[in-house]
C-alpha cells in the first residue's frame, strides 16, 4: 500500500467544501446516463473523462469527507501482512493465526510469510457481523419470551 500523507481527519474548510461537490456530484449523477461523463476543471478548462463508477466512489468520498471522516483508499485484490489484518479486525496477531490455520480467512504463505487479501478481511468482518446480529436478536427475542424485555 502506498501512503502519501498521514491519514488526518478533514478540517472544517475542508468538509463544507467536500459537502457542496458532494451535493453537485450527487444531483449531477441523477441525470448523467453515459458510462464515462465528462468533467471540466474549471482553472484549467481541461475536459477529463471518468469512469460512471469512479465518479460514484468519488461522491462516496466526498459525503464521508463531508462527516468528518477521514479517508484511505486501498485496492480490495491487495495482499497485508498479517499484523495489518489484526488491527484492521481488531484482535491479537496470534489470533489472526489461528483464524488463518483453522480455515476461517483464505491466505497465501510467502516463504515463511502469510499474505492476506484485504478484501477476504472485509469479508470475514462482514461475516462476524452478521452472525452477532443474529444472536442478538435471538437473544431478544428469547427474553420477550420469557418475559425480561418489553418490546
Amino acid at each position: 500500500m502506498k501512503n502519501f500523507e498521514p491519514i488526518m481527519r478533514p478540517s472544517k474548510e475542508e468538509q463544507k467544501t467536500a459537502l457542496e461537490s458532494y451535493n453537485a456530484i450527487a444531483s449531477a449523477l441523477e441525470h448523467i446516463h453515459s458510462d464515462s461523463p465528462e468533467i471540466e476543471i474549471e482553472e484549467t478548462n481541461q475536459k477529463i473523462k471518468i469512469p460512471r463508477k469512479v465518479l460514484k466512489l468519488l461522491a462516496e468520498i466526498l459525503k464521508e469527507t463531508s462527516r468528518g471522516k477521514p479517508i484511505t483508499i486501498v485496492p480490495v485484490a491487495t495482499e497485508i501482512t498479517t499484523q495489518a489484518a489484526a488491527e484492521l479486525i481488531g484482535c491479537s496477531r496470534p489470533h489472526l493465526i489461528k483464524l488463518l490455520e483453522n480455515g476461517e480467512i483464505a491466505y497465501t504463505k510467502i516463504g515463511k510469510h502469510r499474505r492476506i487479501k484485504y478484501q477476504d478481511v472485509l469479508e470475514y468482518q462482514k461475516d462476524v457481523k452478521a452472525k452477532q446480529r443474529k444472536l442478538l436478536i435471538e437473544i431478544m427475542k428469547a427474553d420477550e419470551e420469557s418475559g425480561l424485555y418489553d418490546s
